[in-house]
């Protein structure tokens, strides 16, 4: 993920910092906080488990599970984006401790048999290699320990922004395409099993999410991403008519002041 650290401005509003700072400032608190919390729900963690958290960006998820688990259970977290980590850190609460590698999923640097849960929120679609990468998470659970990944399906709410980008920008908005890429249970399910898990379960649940009026939220998620670099090389009337476009076509979903949307999300469950 682009990590721009220059102020960037959009028509009066200033969104300064990095982006993996707007991330965990918008993101994660409009769509990916209430995800997590369904993430971990679904998870039933126990005081005491051993949590690996795959993909952890600024840590949403190791936070809630290390609530779950207590002192007596522990926490650790990888991302590739050493940018994710450092804010990851810098926000998290030094008890419970969690600790925290660089590193890509597919080259895991923890041992063998070290967790009794493994979770990953909206990460694997990322992954180059898909099955090495679940190969690894199976790698340091525990026999019988479980692994939870969940991945965001294609929205009609989302493709008008695919859309109004493809029409609007040149580059486009690959980076949207690319996080509702993987959505297909039975290719879910034979990753999984490719990967030596069994006790495969990939199911689809709806998550109501509340985001705020269209125009805040464009611009939000534009420079919490690398949505960020493709509109730093626009000029002002590309991204106004961007603007326009993309908030006349979010009108279905205004709702009291903001914008009101059904993310269907499939968690895929399995067991070591």
């Amino acid at each position: 993920m682009t990590s721009p650290t220059a102020t960037t401005q959009a028509f009066g509003k200033d969104y300064g910092g990095t982006a993996p700072e707007n991330y965990e400032r918008f993101f994660v608190s409009a769509i990916g906080a209430p995800l997590a919390a369904d993430l971990v729900a679904k998870a039933d963690l126990r005081s005491g488990e051993r949590v690996l958290d795959v993909a952890c960006g600024t840590g949403i998820v190791a936070r809630l599970a290390a609530a779950r688990v207590g002192t007596d259970g522990s926490v650790a977290a990888l991302d590739i984006n050493g940018g994710m980590l450092a804010v990851a850190r810098s926000i998290t609460p030094t008890t419970p401790a969690i600790r925290w590698y660089e590193a890509p999923a597919e080259s895991i640097p923890l041992p063998d048999d070290t967790f009794d849960v493994v979770l990953c929120q909206m990460g694997l679609q990322f992954m180059v290699d898909r099955v090495a990468a679940l190969r690894e998470m199976r790698r340091v659970l525990v026999p019988g320990g479980r692994v939870l990944v969940s991945m965001p399906t294609p929205t009609a709410f989302f493709d008008t922004l695919d859309d109004s980008f493809t029409r609007h920008l040149p580059a486009g908005s690959p980076f949207v395409r690319k996080v509702f890429s993987l959505n297909n249970a039975t290719e879910i399910e034979q990753l999984f099993r490719d990967a030596g898990f069994g006790d495969v379960i990939v199911r689809k649940d709806a998550m109501p999410l509340r985001l705020p009026a269209a125009r805040d939220f464009l611009w939000q998620y534009v420079h919490s991403t690398p949505l960020a670099g493709i509109v730093a090389g626009a000029d002002d009337e590309a991204l106004r008519t961007l603007e326009r476009d993309v908030v006349a076509n979010w009108q279905p979903w205004a709702k009291d002041g903001g914008l009101a949307y059904q993310q269907d999300m499939i968690v895929a469950t399995a067991r070591k």
